[in-house]
Formats: C-alpha cells, structure tokens, sequence
C-alpha cells in the first residue's frame, strides 16, 4: 500500500514565502554589494525594520483602519448592487442586449481617471472612495454572474419549469446555486480592486486619513523612500490576506465545485 506523503514544497504557501525570502536576500545582497544605489532603492532589511516600527505607529494603524473601513463599505455595497443585477441581466435577455451597449462602454473606462471627476461629486471622502470602488469593483462581480448563469444545466432549469415551478423559484432552487462560485470567484477579484481603488483614491484625491494619505505625507519626510515602501508593504500584506480569506471561505463553502471540477480534467 502506497502512502500519499505531503511533502514541504508541495504547499504553495510555502514555497510562496521561500520565493519572498529569496527574492528579498537577493534584493538585500546586491545593496550591500553595491550594485545600485540604497540612497534610491533602500536595502530590504531597513524597509522590513520601518514597516515593523509603522505596524506599532497608533496613527498608522487609524490610516489602516480608515482604509480597510472604505474597502469593506464599499466592497458590501457592491455585492449588493453588482450580484442582483447580474442576476436581472443573465436572467432576462431582453434587459441584457438593452443594457449590453452601456456596459461595454463604461468597462474600459481607467477607473482611477474618474477620480478628478468624483473628487467634485463628494465632499466627503469616505463616501467618494466608496463611490469609486463601487464603480470599478461591480464589473468582476457581475460579468461573473452572468456567466454563471449560462453554465446552468439547461435540462434541470426545464425539469423545474415542467413541474410547474415559477422563473423565481427555477432561478431560485438552480440558477442562483450552480452560479455561486462564479459569484464568490467575482468577489475575490472585485476585493482586491477594491483595495486599490481605496489607496489609489486616497493618493489622487488626498484626505486626512488612510494608507494613501500616509504615503502622500511621507513624501516630505527624510526618509521619504523608506517609509513609502514600508506602507506599501503594509498595502500588499492586506490584498495577500484578503485574497487569503476569500480563497479560503470559496473552498470551504464550495467543495463540491471543486470536486466537480477535479473530475472533469
């Protein structure tokens, strides 16, 4: 009998972290080595010793705080506007080819180039940052939906109907099931857009708090380069963790998708 031995490197979490400590010795080396300038690009053990001293900052933290309160706002507000009309839009072709016109002429659009334009729309900047991530995040979600819905199994759609079930409760009892994984797929990519479109919105349009806004005050410190690197670290740390958590909720949540998909390679 063969046991399946799960060996170290096997874990993309490991071997994810000895790609960053590599990378980061590397980076560490060649500074002390000389082969650029650490005045321009700091060594990565002095960005580590700043980003572990902004971790303990009270103030930093509040910018933390105000950043991931404006990612969550507007991340929940988005499932809730994003996820109904992926619904409506996949569900009813009609309302899809009027509404296919607009969509595909405001998807393109840069998100961050709107940010001038909202910065004149609201006075209040938790309120604009919601409003651009709202904006930029709906398109992941509910080009998901409507995708998902065109992978529902036709015949158990028809099976319900024949058996006297409503659109409602076909959409109901199959549909809206079979497309949750797309669903939460669209939500993972729409919470790290999310988080960009936060920072981003923070840095364009500025603000008294927020990891943008600490980056934009850096700038006029001493150690400008340093501290800007340590917060963007924070920055990555936070988008890692939350594509972390959605990862890890979609497979719990969905097995049997992922076992479903498993047998069809």
């Amino acid at each position: 009998m063969r046991l399946n031995v799960r060996r170290p490197l096997d874990s993309p979490l490991i071997c994810g972290a000895l790609g960053v400590l590599v990378l980061l010795a590397a980076e560490e080396a060649a500074g002390r080595l000389g082969l650029f300038s650490t005045l321009q690009f700091p060594l990565a053990s002095t960005v580590l010793v700043n980003a572990a001293e902004l971790i303990v900052d009270p103030d930093f933290l509040m910018d933390i705080v105000a950043t991931v309160l404006a990612w969550a706002l507007g991340l929940l507000l988005t499932v809730v506007v994003a996820v109904p009309l992926g619904l409506l839009l996949g569900s009813v072709p009609p309302v899809e080819r009027a509404l296919r016109p607009l969509i595909e002429f405001m998807r393109p659009i840069p998100s961050v180039a709107i940010i001038p334009l909202a910065s004149f729309i609201f006075s209040e900047r938790l309120d604009m940052k919601i409003a651009m991530i709202l904006y930029a995040s709906t398109w992941p979600i509910l080009i998901n939906t409507m995708y998902g819905l065109r992978e529902v199994d036709p015949v158990a759609k028809e099976t319900l109907r024949t058996f006297g079930f409503s659109p409602l409760q076909v959409l109901w009892r199959v549909s809206l099931p079979s497309t949750a994984p797309f669903i939460a797929t669209g939500i993972r990519l729409a919470a790290t857009i999310a988080l960009i479109l936060a920072i981003s919105t923070e840095l364009l349009a500025g603000g008294s708090e927020g990891i943008g806004t600490f980056i934009i005050l850096a700038g006029s410190s001493p150690d400008a380069v340093t501290l800007t690197i340590a917060a963007t670290f924070w920055a990555g740390v936070l988008g890692v963790l939350a594509n972390g958590a959605f990862v890890r909720a979609e497979r719990r949540l969905f097995r049997w998708n992922a076992a479903r998909a498993g047998a069809t390679l």
